[in-house]
């Protein structure tokens, strides 16, 4: 493994501990931070996870609809585990927790790390991408033992390197891959929805669209959406 490498994926590592300590840091504007939470969410698993699943189903050759199927089960599947969770908070961390697995998951299968190698943009745009994937886990984890939240960052910073290092001995067959990522994305949708409910619990409807955590969830999506195709 080359050493622009492993620059690359420490770079990706920064992003997201920069992200979670972000959100996790200001306890007081954890609404905003659940609205961050859901804009980039939304974006990665629809926009970013639910297509390349959908793609790599196309070149794979397999029955395309399983990816549709796959995602709704997983939402489904996320729900039904955080709602056996009890309270709202626990809730949250079983979402959040749901989110972080996920995300490693995704970043093992893209090989984000390799892609750095490439361009200085690409791994600016990987950089921000990973920012707010982040602030998304740090939100959702927010309330946690430390060591806890601290776990599920290093597992999906470390996922790049050992999916580039798993890619150079054994392939990943073509099959596996988009259902794996339509399952992520099931799971991130889930974690986007969790995070909409927390960011605006308690405001009127008639004040939604006009109010703050409506500003955050749209401008992190706009965020995030650049990140998304400045990689792609």
């Amino acid at each position: 493994m080359s050493g622009a490498t492993l620059a690359g994926a420490g770079l990706v590592a920064v992003a997201t501990v920069a992200g979670a300590w972000l959100a996790g840091g200001r306890a007081g504007q954890r609404q905003i931070w659940f609205a961050a939470a859901a804009g980039a969410l939304v974006i990665i698993a629809g926009l970013h996870l639910l297509p390349d699943a959908w793609a790599g189903a196309r070149s794979a050759r397999i029955w395309p609809w399983v990816v549709p199927l796959a995602a709704v089960a997983a939402f489904a599947a996320a729900g039904l585990a955080a709602t056996r969770c009890g309270c709202r908070e626990h809730k949250e961390r079983a979402s959040g927790a749901g989110a972080a697995a996920a995300l490693a998951v995704h970043r093992f299968l893209e090989g984000a790390a390799i892609a750095l190698a490439g361009s200085v943009a690409v791994a600016l745009a990987l950089a921000a991408h990973a920012f707010g994937e982040g602030l998304a886990t740090g939100a959702l984890l927010g309330g946690q033992a430390r060591r806890r939240v601290a776990g599920w960052l290093a597992l999906m910073c470390v996922s790049p390197v050992i999916g580039a290092a798993v890619a150079d001995a054994v392939r990943v067959p073509a099959a596996v891959e988009p259902v794996l990522l339509a399952l992520a994305s099931g799971v991130l949708a889930q974690a986007a929805w969790v995070s909409l409910r927390a960011a605006f619990r308690g405001l009127r409807p008639a004040g939604l669209l006009l109010s703050a955590p409506a500003a955050t969830t749209t401008m992190a999506a706009i965020v995030t959406m650049l990140a998304v195709y400045a990689v792609e």
